[in-house]
């Protein structure tokens, strides 16, 4: 493979012209399944293999993919790419600039202790059915379930015109379960997610049956939950709910191609944002977890990124290009979802960081207002405004964790919230998760339980 990719950067700088190129080529197993109340409704297998080709002409990119590895079918792609990339720069106002980055060579293997690719398929379906039984003999008001399951193992290949080469394999194992109940006219939703990059031992740590039980047991605790009262109000986040808002409402205004575009971090660099026990993280090294990597899609090696310190903002994510503008190292955020597309900047695993109120402290004087433990969806804009959807909520009264309550939401300003945090937990947790930006990544967040002295609450999302 090493060979292959070679000639294709050396035709692209000796005989087109580049100043830059980079290959990354994919050879990846995938399995994926749909089950919809005990029915397999979707199976697909089979290999992925494809090539992405970028060159740097006269400031400006080109790009070509193509779903092969022959030499001959690559010389057509590169030389394709380079005359896209020449056509453009006629139209540039800013050439494109990389940041500098050191050539690596490196061969990064993945060990697991249940490799899926050694899990018969039955044995697979056999677990999602266990899954999908949890939860259709939890309730009888349950009215339906769907199991989706994804493992993607082998290797990607990453060479550049700098004399890096990367040989890195890849394992994910993802698993998202819905269930829907009703009673009396009111419906209601619940979900779960479960990935690692570790192998498929993550169904061992979460067994099926557990992760069914979960699942229907939310969503028939909230046919009896109240709907709570809008405006605002204290609340506590569980930490999977913190992951999101830390996600959605604060991590796309830190990418920095998104703060370039207009978003309320551009010139936020040491500026104050939040309160003192706010502090973020954007990390691809935590083990396991499923945003984590050895190298990003530009062969920079992934790091620990500080994003905000004691609520003053830090750093923002960065591909090379974004970090030549500010003068700045990639920080190891280029991603690309595959060979078909261009790698852009996304979040890896961000999370807050732990402090340390016990979990009680944290609804200690709160004479009424809300827990929010797990979300159901999340949006933000780049002008800092958000609203996140709880799919599991309860009243606080006098302290005290109290009735459940339903179709709840909380919005406002990142910036505006994030001062309001007067209380951060010792605990953590980081849970596994997908996001769009035009492509979909695999990422992880989380953090502590944490307490807001104010937010808005409303009745939907």
């Amino acid at each position: 493979m090493q060979q292959v990719l070679l000639k294709i950067i050396e035709a692209a700088t000796q005989k087109y012209g580049a100043c830059y190129a980079e290959v990354r080529a994919q050879e990846l197993y995938k399995t994926m399944f749909t089950l919809k109340e005990a029915r397999v409704e979707a199976a697909k297998q089979g290999i992925e293999n494809g090539v992405a080709l970028r060159v740097l002409v006269n400031g400006a990119w080109g790009f070509a993919s193509v779903g092969s590895f022959d030499v001959d079918i690559l010389l057509s792609a590169v030389s394709n790419a380079c005359v896209m990339a020449k056509t453009a720069s006629f139209q540039l106002k800013d050439p494109i600039k990389l940041a500098s980055a050191n050539s690596v060579v490196d061969h990064v293997e993945v060990k697991s202790k249940k490799n899926p690719v050694d899990v018969a398929m039955d044995d697979k379906i056999k677990n999602l059915l266990e899954i999908n039984k949890a939860i259709q003999t939890c309730d009888g008001r349950i009215k339906s379930c769907t199991v989706d399951y994804l493992d993607l193992t082998g290797s990607n290949f990453f060479i550049n015109s700098e004399g890096t080469y990367i040989e890195e394999d890849k394992m994910f194992v993802w698993s998202k379960v819905t269930a829907s109940a009703e009673s009396g006219g009111v419906f209601t939703f619940s979900r779960e997610e479960i990935g690692s990059t570790s192998g498929y031992e993550v169904f061992d740590v979460q067994p099926p049956q557990v992760i069914g039980e979960t699942v229907a047991k939310r969503a028939v605790e909230q046919l009896s939950a109240k709907s709570l009262k809008g405006g605002k109000t204290p609340a506590v986040l569980g930490p999977n709910v913190v992951g999101v808002f830390v996600h959605e409402a604060f991590g796309h205004l830190a990418e920095a191609d998104l703060a370039l575009s207009g978003g309320v971090l551009f010139n936020a660099m040491g500026t104050k944002i939040g309160s003192d026990l706010v502090t973020f993280y954007d990390d691809g090294t935590v083990p396991g977890a499923f945003g984590s990597f050895k190298y990003d899609d530009e062969g920079v090696p992934a790091q620990k990124t500080l994003l905000i310190k004691d609520g003053i903002v830090m750093g923002l994510m960065h591909n090379r290009e974004t970090a030549c503008k500010f003068n700045l190292q990639s920080t190891g955020n280029a991603r690309a979802e595959d060979f078909r597309v261009e790698p852009i900047i996304r979040m890896r695993n961000t999370y807050m960081e732990p402090r340390d109120y016990e979990f009680e402290e944290l609804f200690e004087g709160v004479k009424f207002g809300y827990f929010f433990k797990s979300f159901r969806g999340g949006q933000a804009n780049i002008d800092g405004t958000f609203q996140v959807g709880v799919q599991e909520g309860y009243e606080i009264v006098n302290g005290e964790i109290g009735a459940p309550v339903r179709n709840a939401s909380i919005s406002g300003n990142t910036l505006e919230t994030l001062l309001r945090v007067d209380a951060v937990g010792k605990d953590f947790a980081l849970d596994s998760g997908r996001c769009g930006k035009g492509q979909t990544a695999f990422i992880g967040d989380g953090g502590p339980h944490i307490r807001l002295s104010e937010v808005v609450v409303g009745g939907s999302a």
